[in-house]
């Protein structure tokens, strides 16, 4: 993306907050491509066979948002650490349903090293309706690290960018990482050997 499409993201954001007409269709293939990443990203966590695809993620993703009455987009940054709880929301529903199907817990994700929150334990299974529970319980106690949780590990954004998103510096976030990622194994029954 190229500083005058942030610039332009930044500015129909702020149409559309204002109600003006066409704001979201002009948005929409500004956007695209970077919600194709995260929907990835976050569809690579999920188990093999899952139904949704990241398309249609992203579709509901931006549907949703787009449907928002009540947020005041404050810049690019914020609209895709939304974006990013979005996701989250649409893959823990669709585990949910699925959940309520099967009557089985099977609905399962895999953590991976690069971003995973055991660092190095690629093989670790976890249950993604465990993992919102344990961070909705996070996001009580300390929203910041439930937000750099959501940033890194469903929207794959790296410390800088997460930095970047939140408005804080990269050691803050580095920080939030640690202490959250203790607290989500804690939460989960896992150890932290990192």
């Amino acid at each position: 993306m190229t500083d005058k499409d942030v610039h332009n993201v930044t500015r129909l954001l702020r149409e559309l907050d204002e109600g003006r007409p066409g704001a979201a269709d002009r948005l929409a293939p500004l956007v695209y491509e970077e919600l194709h990443v995260l929907a990835v990203h976050a569809m690579r966590r999920e188990r093999e066979g899952h139904t949704l695809q990241p398309t249609a993620l992203l579709h509901e993703a931006f549907f949703r948002l787009m449907g928002q009455q009540d947020v005041e987009w404050q810049n690019r940054a914020h609209f895709y650490g939304i974006a990013a709880t979005a996701m989250r929301r649409i893959l823990v529903d669709h585990a949910r349903r699925k959940r309520a199907v099967k009557r089985d817990g099977g609905v399962r994700v895999t953590l991976e090293d690069h971003s995973a929150l055991a660092a190095g334990d690629g093989g670790r299974i976890l249950d993604v309706i465990a993992l919102d529970d344990a961070l909705q319980r996070l996001g009580e106690l300390d929203p910041r690290q439930a937000r750099v949780v959501e940033l890194r590990f469903f929207a794959g954004l790296e410390v800088e960018e997460t930095a970047r998103a939140l408005g804080i510096s990269p050691a803050t976030v580095k920080r939030d990482w640690t202490f959250a990622r203790a607290f989500l194994l804690r939460e989960l029954g896992g150890s932290n050997s990192a």
